[in-house]
């Protein structure tokens, strides 16, 4: 056995050889895996081991086509066989909303290239015969789906592995993972020790047990899961050919033929949590008793869809173990407190995304990055936090819940809330209906009745128009903005100013008082963050940046040595805020202070601690609303008195509470982009337009990488879209993002932000194209179904700006 080695993979199961095969293709030879028992042991042996291409998120349905394709290169790579069985898969809709969810799905397909349609009723029957389509409003057809075998891939992939110079320990338990000083690993095990710079947790349903080790605790949850095999079925045993699996999620089922027979799957609403506490050392092959009285509802709906199957004898049942996450995504990337340590656990459609996952965790092991944005993924979307009670609760509702659709702004309240400001309870008396946010509950919207919820679709819902009242009313008086979900920061002591010039593109404001907008570099290049700073004092400087990524920024801020005396602390917790806009903000606010307001004494990105309301606040004129504003921050105790403060103020000003559904309208309409939408590691500066931004006569994180790309003209630029205001009656509905752009018959982009505008009366998008500017007119696909839509050369809001330096 090896001493020392570049990475350490810690699990033998589908996605562990997976990474391995992976990281020998992209030059590291000098590799090894640790397997506890044999290969497969655990979940991936049972697995159903379906394969399918599309998903609702672009970038996890690359993924997924690239493992799809891998499989045959894998058999002729290695000689070792697959089990690929690709009759295709028919998807069915008996809802409108799922209606809605394939075609949007079939429009992303037509813009990538992915090989997913609509297919009529006759053509289904002759694709699946068994089936009874009566009821369904919509069938789509991917001809690659099938299924795999869950051994053949696993050894595919150790053997191409192996043959690349990697080592496979079978039968060989960690049994600890010691980081040294230089930040690299010892990884303990009763055969030796290894040294290596990276670990790679892909431990499966024991991720919790070798995360432990190391100190992290992670957020997952295993559960029982069922699914049959029924004998040999007349009707198959007859056919020439295999049959295409059946995607039935309004009937909460899978199916597709196994043998001669057909496989069942369910996800059944009397879910059973398993090791709670630990998953047992000595688990491998074991199964749960049979339990089909639990999934009884889910089978009866499969036999009404396809009849053979209350007919057939059952042959086989298979009760055995998952895991998973909070929103049932895989915990992938480095562990954002630790140097060298790679976690992917709590995969469920493993043997989907086996392939494209392995490829990513090498990227970013040996490159630094993944090609694509992965956020959704990343397991830096979660905190501390996400305790094991949210996790319970999470996941039960992931499980009993697995084929329900994820709508636009959809917001499930299983295990909430769990981190609550003092306000919370005023804004709920209030009529909050209440997001979540990192762990933070925060206002979406006010209802009149307190206790509304939102109802979810693709099509405009039932607080469409409160949050155009809540629009209209900042635009034309002002609102008051809880901004406490921000992530917020403060660095200070005499070597403050030189190290956030070495982390952010932008110079640092020299002038106390002063407020720059500055981008942070990704690893090739892109917008791994976008932040502003301003100058508290002459070695004081206050930063805000996205909420949601505050963890996942760590792994930037870590890579600069703060200097000798400076610190970089984070203040979200111990901070709250309120921004409030309109144009009649500055008048409210003077009401509240003794500090002149006034344009001349207060500018545009000034800032001033001042006293509000008998409150000691942060003031700094910005605002995320393109208007006229004042962020307030104030120290969490405060944060109450302050609420109540300002909306007392505004109430004879006809000046009210909004939420972050409205701040999402509002600045769509002034064209600002937001982290996660239009900023993100896969854009370039030049292609979103902060390049202005980036002052390359300084040194700053991944600055040739940046001066890379700036030599090279854009891909594509973002852009506004105006759609037809008919299209958007006609179908109730605006763009929400995800939505392709098409010219013609050419796909030329895709919507990443939309929203109906309330104070312009547009429906608008923002979308980033390529070969199409301002004046064209576009499609967009919103609901799958094309809406005209024209380029517009301006924001339709305060174009020049003139209301927001007022």
């Amino acid at each position: 056995m090896r001493t020392h080695a570049q990475a350490v993979v810690i699990g033998g199961g589908v996605i562990g050889c997976s990474i391995l095969y992976h990281l020998t293709k992209l030059g590291w030879k000098d590799v090894v895996l640790l397997e506890r028992d044999e290969l497969t042991s655990g979940s991936t042996w049972h697995a159903a081991a379906n394969i399918h291409g599309l998903h609702d998120s672009t970038n996890i349905s690359r993924i997924q086509h690239y493992t799809m394709g891998l499989y045959k290169e894998l058999e002729q790579e290695t000689g070792q066989g697959c089990g690929v069985f690709q009759p295709g898969s028919l998807y069915l809709a008996q809802t409108e909303a799922r209606e809605h969810q394939l075609r949007l799905q079939a429009a992303k397909a037509k813009l990538y290239d992915m090989n997913f349609f609509e297919v009529n009723r006759t053509e289904a029957e002759r694709l699946h015969p068994l089936v009874d389509f009566d009821g369904i409003r919509c069938i789509m057809w991917e001809p690659e789906g099938g299924n795999v075998d869950p051994s053949g891939v696993t050894n595919a992939y150790a053997a191409g592995a192996r043959a690349n110079g990697a080592e496979i320990i079978r039968f060989c338990p960690v049994t600890g993972t010691e980081q040294k000083a230089d930040g690299t690993w010892i990884v303990r095990t009763e055969k030796g020790d290894i040294s290596t710079p990276w670990v790679v947790n892909a431990a499966g349903l024991w991720g919790r047990e070798v995360a432990a080790m190391a100190g992290v605790t992670l957020p997952l949850q295993p559960t029982e899961h069922q699914y049959f095999v029924t004998e040999t079925i007349a009707e198959i045993d007859a056919m020439d050919r295999r049959l295409p699996s059946v995607a039935d999620r309004d009937g909460e089922y899978y199916l597709r033929q196994e043998g001669k027979g057909l496989l069942v799957g369910a996800y059944e609403k009397d879910y059973r949590f398993w090791a709670e506490d630990g998953t047992p050392h000595g688990f491998g092959h074991e199964l749960f008793a049979d339990d089909l009285e639990r999934i009884e509802d889910n089978m009866m709906r499969a036999i009404d869809r396809v009849p053979v199957v209350g007919t057939a004898g059952i042959k086989r049942v298979i009760n055995g173990p998952m895991i998973w996450s909070p929103d049932s995504n895989v915990l992938f990337g480095p562990v954002p407190e630790l140097t060298g340590y790679f976690c992917c656990n709590g995969i469920i459609p493993g043997f989907s995304q086996s392939g494209g996952m392995g490829l990513l965790a090498a990227q970013w092991i040996i490159e630094g990055e993944t090609k694509y944005d992965m956020f959704p993924w990343d397991m830096a979307r979660f905190g501390t936090w996400a305790s094991k009670a949210f996790t319970k609760a999470r996941v039960g509702d992931q499980y009993a819940n697995r084929f329900k659709i994820h709508f636009p702004n959809e917001e499930r309240s299983a295990g909430r809330p769990v981190r609550t400001r003092p306000a919370y309870d005023m804004q709920r008396k209030m009529g909050a209906v209440m997001g979540l946010n990192y762990g933070w509950e925060h206002p979406l919207w006010f209802s009149d009745a307190p206790g509304t919820q939102d109802t979810d679709g693709f099509t405009r819902q039932n607080w469409w128009g409160p949050v155009g009242d809540e629009c209209r009313m900042l635009r034309k008086t002002g609102g008051i903005i809880d901004i406490s979900n921000f992530a917020k920061y403060v660095c200070k002591g005499p070597g403050a100013e030189d190290w956030l010039n070495a982390v952010f593109a932008n110079r640092m404001p020299r002038l106390v008082g002063r407020s720059c907008l500055t981008p942070l570099i990704s690893k090739r290049g892109g917008i791994a963050g976008d932040f502003t700073v301003t100058r508290l004092g002459e070695d004081e400087f206050w930063i805000i940046g996205s909420g949601m990524a505050e963890r996942y920024h760590q792994r930037f801020f870590k890579q600069v040595p703060l200097p000798k005396g400076t610190s970089f602390e984070s203040q979200t917790e111990a901070m709250c805020g309120f921004n409030v806009a309109g144009p009649d903000a500055r008048a409210m606010l003077q009401r509240m202070t003794n500090t002149s307001l006034a344009n001349e004494d207060f500018p545009f990105m000034r800032s001033a601690r001042i006293t509000l309301a008998g409150i000691e606040v942060l003031a700094l004129r910005v605002s995320f609303t393109g208007d006229l504003g004042w962020e307030l921050h104030c120290d969490e105790k405060d944060q109450l008195q302050l609420y109540a403060a300002l909306i007392e103020a505004g109430r004879n000003m006809g000046i009210g509470p909004v939420g972050s559904r409205a701040l999402m309208s509002l600045r769509v309409e002034k064209g600002y982009g937001s982290w996660s939408r239009e900023y993100s590691p896969e854009y370039w500066p030049q292609e979103v337009g902060l390049d202005r931004l980036i002052k390359m006569d300084k040194d700053f994180l991944n600055k040739d990488a940046v001066a890379k790309v700036l030599t090279q003209p854009g891909r594509e630029s973002l852009v506004i879209l105006q759609l037809d205001e008919a299209d958007a009656v006609a179908s109730n509905a605006d763009a929400t993002g995800g939505e392709p752009v098409f010219a013609g018959n050419k796909g030329v982009g895709r919507v990443t932000s939309g929203a109906y505008g309330y104070s312009v009366g547009m429906s608008l998008a923002l979308a980033y194209v390529k070969d199409v500017g301002p004046g064209d007119r576009v499609d967009v696909m919103v609901l799958g179904r094309p809406h005209k839509a024209i380029i517009l050369g301006a924001p339709p809001f305060d174009a020049d700006g003139k209301r927001l330096r007022s």
